[in-house]
């Protein structure tokens, strides 16, 4: 920009720590000790990111490794000026960690592990290194100085643990145990708001490797019971929701017309928008829906869903925080709970889960979630009685829709709604097996709890029963296109059974006779498909599902309907004249259903393990995508 009195260029001002870094950086053959004089006046001069970026982003990898007398230096002055906790050095070092960390590792190298250690450290002096280094963190995360150093020891913990996920180096991570750290970290009334990067962190250490060997992150998750930190956790997962899913709003905002914002904020879940959010949370700006042209549908989740894998390893392996993710309120009858932010944003991630293999992942994790949740007996409960009645924001961005509730309900039946949306909205040849599978599990572990437990909840079932028997008419409709995809017939068994278990104990859950009729005017209705699916997919060969007792059933009203129709003379029944048919044959009908059909195998990791380690990819990289905002 030129002086506007004299006209001449003005000099670009630079900071002197900005000539430091092209000293260092400027000769690669120059492989001298740089002085302490240097190293002292380096971490004394504050940090300067769009200088040390600007140098590390455009040498290529091959170049890096030839800059490993420069790159060893300044990781190790770094780690020695951490490791002495002297002000303001420790916290400059911190930062330039996390800048010089975030470079090398975002970058493609030859042979990931043993590049990285040469750049780092190089392979004499990596274990003392490391070691002093991962110590180090963990000191200042339990005990530095001020928040902010705290803080940005994590924030280097994560940049490492995520951009060397998949090295050698993490095992330093679980030589030195950090959870105490990040608990006292996150339970600390001073990091009020502040869990989510540990959380995050946590949730990477754990899973690293955890398939291969013991994981000591997996053992505590198991074994943590401090519920003040576990309910900080909740908490942050529900904002966390809440964040996640105002990225779709700001696309559509789907709100249910004739709904008032300001009479439903725990509905639409954005009451931090009215100033009456957690005043624990003062660093987390409220979501706001304001459109970003940027932004579509098949780019979302955002990277914030990473905290989702955490969620799903905390519930599976602890029933503390599985009984406090479902109960926790606010002391704010306005916020809305955690629990209901997070099936909320299950809605908005199944009902566009076929946009991207991203959304889908993180659907199936949620759905995971909801599962281990709906295994456990006195959750299930809990999602039924009238105590967690609540009002939950279901997505309805696209037609069609299932029935605006305009009342608090139990979680159950947005659980329920939630499903059966992400069913509606994801019929594709390719089909989401796996999915669709997760789906009907979700659906037939809540009606086997109402059979078992003889709970009649007020539902619209119809809407239920239509969307699954839509589901077989695709299958039918397709099957030629289907039938060869992996995992398709213990699906269709699934499915199947899922229906023969409603006809038979839906006098256990159904609230009336009416609704338990509709039932069977449906499955009468889709007589011929039943058939026409049946040998499309020759079920009959497989003798896990119930295929046969369906076509049974339709086939026993048929032969009414038509015995009426000619006893009548008449060529079309109404569907009040179809309705009292069903009525009568109830006493000449005969249900042979196999039996353990309100049965299901408890969940297993180990049943899932290709598609965690796929997740926990995805949500590794999802981290470092965060962390480089």
């Amino acid at each position: 920009m030129a002086s506007p009195l004299t006209h001449d260029p003005r000099p670009s001002f630079q900071p002197k720590i900005v000539s430091l870094y092209e000293s260092l950086f400027k000769d690669e053959d120059d492989e001298q000790e740089k002085s302490e004089g240097f190293w002292t006046e380096f971490f004394l001069l504050k940090c300067h990111p769009p200088g040390l970026t600007a140098i590390l982003d455009p040498i290529s990898p091959d170049d890096l490794l030839h800059m490993q007398p420069q790159t060893r230096q300044l990781f190790s002055h770094a780690v020695n000026c951490v490791k002495s906790g002297g002000s303001p050095s420790d916290e400059i070092a911190l930062d330039t960690l996390n800048l010089f960390l975030r470079a090398v590792l975002a970058k493609r190298y030859t042979n990931l592990s043993s590049d990285i250690i040469s750049i780092l450290t190089g392979l004499n002096n990596v274990d003392w290194v490391f070691t002093d280094f991962v110590t180090s963190l963990d000191t200042h995360i339990k005990n530095g100085r001020t928040v902010e150093v705290r803080r940005k020891a994590i924030q280097v913990a994560l940049c490492i643990a995520c951009g060397a996920f998949q090295t050698g180096l993490l095992s330093y991570f679980t030589h030195r145990d950090l959870f105490p750290a990040l608990m006292k970290y996150t339970n600390d009334p001073e990091t009020a708001g502040l869990a989510y990067e540990p959380f995050l962190l946590l949730a990477t250490l754990a899973n690293y490797n955890k398939f291969e060997f013991q994981n000591p992150y997996q053992m505590r998750l198991d074994d943590f019971v401090n519920e003040p930190t576990i309910k900080r956790i909740v908490q942050e997962i529900g904002f966390s929701s809440v964040r996640c899913r105002a990225d779709y709003i700001a696309i559509q905002d789907d709100l249910p017309e004739g709904w008032s914002l300001n009479n439903v904020l725990s509905y639409v879940g954005l009451a931090m928008l009215s100033g009456a959010g957690p005043k624990s949370r003062p660093t987390s700006p409220a979501p706001t829906p304001t459109p970003d042209p940027k932004l579509s549908f098949n780019d979302l989740p955002g990277p914030n869903a990473a905290i989702l894998l955490a969620t799903y390893d905390f519930v599976n392996s602890n029933k503390l925080f599985c009984h406090n993710f479902v109960n926790y309120q606010d002391s704010d009858s306005k916020v809305e709970s955690p629990i209901c932010s997070y099936i909320s944003l299950t809605s908005y991630l199944l009902h566009h889960a076929h946009r991207s293999s991203r959304s889908s992942l993180y659907a199936r994790l949620n759905l995971l979630v909801l599962r281990i949740l709906l295994e456990d007996q006195s959750l299930c409960k809990r999602l039924t009685s009238d105590e967690t009645k609540s009002f939950v924001r279901l997505c309805r961005q696209k037609p069609p829709h299932l029935p605006v509730v305009r009342s608090k309900r139990p979680l159950l039946t947005a659980i329920i709604d939630a499903v059966v949306d992400g069913i509606n909205h994801n019929l594709r040849k390719r089909l989401d097996v796996e999915l669709y599978s997760a789906s009907i599990g979700i659906l037939s572990r809540s009606i086997s709890f109402l059979i078992r437990s003889r709970t009649r909840l007020a539902y619209h079932w119809t809407d239920l029963w239509r969307s699954i028997l839509s589901l077989i008419r695709f299958l039918t409709s397709y099957s030629s296109d289907l039938k060869d995809l992996s995992d398709l017939p213990p699906f269709l068994d699934d499915l199947v059974n899922l229906i023969a278990l409603a006809l038979s104990a839906g006098d256990a859950f159904l609230p009336s006779a009416a609704e338990y009729d509709d039932l069977f005017y449906k499955l009468v209705e889709a007589g011929d498909t039943l058939v026409k699916f049946r040998d499309s997919y020759d079920l009959t060969s497989r003798p896990k599902n119930s295929i046969s007792t369906l076509i049974a059933v339709s086939e026993h009203y048929y032969a009414l309907i038509s015995e009426n129709q000619s006893r009548t003379k008449s060529k079309n029944l109404s569907p009040q004249q179809v309705g009292e048919v069903i009525k009568s044959g109830y006493e000449t009908l005969s249900i042979t259903s196999k039996d353990g059909l309100d049965a299901w195998e408890r969940y297993r990791e180990a049943d899932e393990r290709v598609f965690l380690k796929r997740a926990a990819r995805t949500a590794v990289g999802d981290v470092r995508i965060v962390m480089g905002e």
